[in-house]
């Protein structure tokens, strides 16, 4: 079993938690590979370490840190089925599988083949030019989000699904996200929340400038275009908050489903609904005493 290895070099605990994956590997026998930037940060305590270059060199991915080291885990497999064991050492930790407490225990499971891996639907997102050429596409978990840069104002952009128009959207920016990242930015913007196994696409405005635009949530199999049509001359989209690109005059941006899900590793005794409850604090504060699931 060929364990991968993502993280955030500035994480507190992750020295330890880099001990730990180096005594559990090394006693099962599975070889690690650390992705380069964290391979020159953790040279000392991963002696001999492989440089880690491309999914097709690993069977199991670990991410080591939050959420957004999740996501550029996934963004890194690019469509690849080898599933993520994510290990939160920061605050929140949604998206992953584990806390640094059980690292060792998921480890063991994982390098035995006994884990469950949950997809999540991914989705697909292509800047279109003028001429309906495709100059850059990109892979999201969470979310593709066309807003505005620079000055206070608002965007205009004419929203389709399958070719049928929704709307003029006039807003702070549009988020078309998938169900993983319901509870993400479009959750703050007030978009629904949607179960991360229930594949869908969802539709939501940031701050719209009339009480008629509100979210909406459009099958899986649906094509959702944005054009800007109005606003600033800055227009800017982001996937996954992490990486981006300015949007030049009639350019639209395509966002389908993904061909591949991503792949997360689910551990015993945690459920979306108990995250939810307690991490999120859905349905009012949990009790002083209730377990945090991670």
């Amino acid at each position: 079993m060929r364990l991968g290895v993502i993280g955030h070099h500035r994480y507190e605990g992750l020295a330890e938690t880099l001990r730990t994956l180096c005594t559990v590997a090394s006693s099962l026998g599975a070889p690690i590979l650390l992705e380069p930037r964290l391979l020159d940060a953790a040279r000392d305590l991963v002696p001999g370490g492989t440089p880690l270059h491309s999914p097709d060199q690993i069977d199991v991915a670990i991410s080591l840190g939050g959420d957004g080291t999740l996501l550029r885990t996934a963004r890194f497999l690019n469509g690849s089925t080898v599933p993520i064991l994510g290990v939160n050492l920061g605050r929140l930790g949604f998206l992953t599988s584990c806390g640094a407490q059980d690292f060792e225990a998921a480890l063991q499971a994982v390098i035995a083949g006994d884990f469950v891996a949950e997809d999540r639907m991914a989705l697909l997102g292509e800047a279109v030019d003028a001429h309906g050429a495709i100059r850059a596409h990109w892979r999201a978990l969470n979310e593709f989000v066309m807003h505005k840069g620079g000055f206070a104002r608002m965007l205009s952009a004419r929203v389709t699904a399958n070719g049928e128009p929704l709307s003029s959207y006039t807003a702070d920016g549009i988020i078309v996200a998938s169900p993983t990242g319901s509870t993400a930015y479009s959750l703050s913007a007030g978009g629904p929340l949607v179960v991360p196994t229930l594949d869908s696409i969802i539709i939501t405005p940031i701050s719209p400038h009339t009480l008629a635009i509100r979210p909406i949530v459009v099958p899986p199999d649906a094509t959702v275009e944005l054009e800007a049509i109005d606003g600033p001359a800055e227009i800017l989209v982001t996937v996954d908050g992490q990486v981006g690109e300015q949007f030049r005059e009639g350019d639209r941006l395509r966002v389908r489903r993904a061909d591949y899900p991503v792949r997360i590793v689910h551990t015993p005794g945690t459920s979306f609904y108990g995250r939810l409850r307690v991490k999120l604090g859905w349905g009012g504060l949990p009790a002083r005493d209730e377990p945090i699931p991670q």
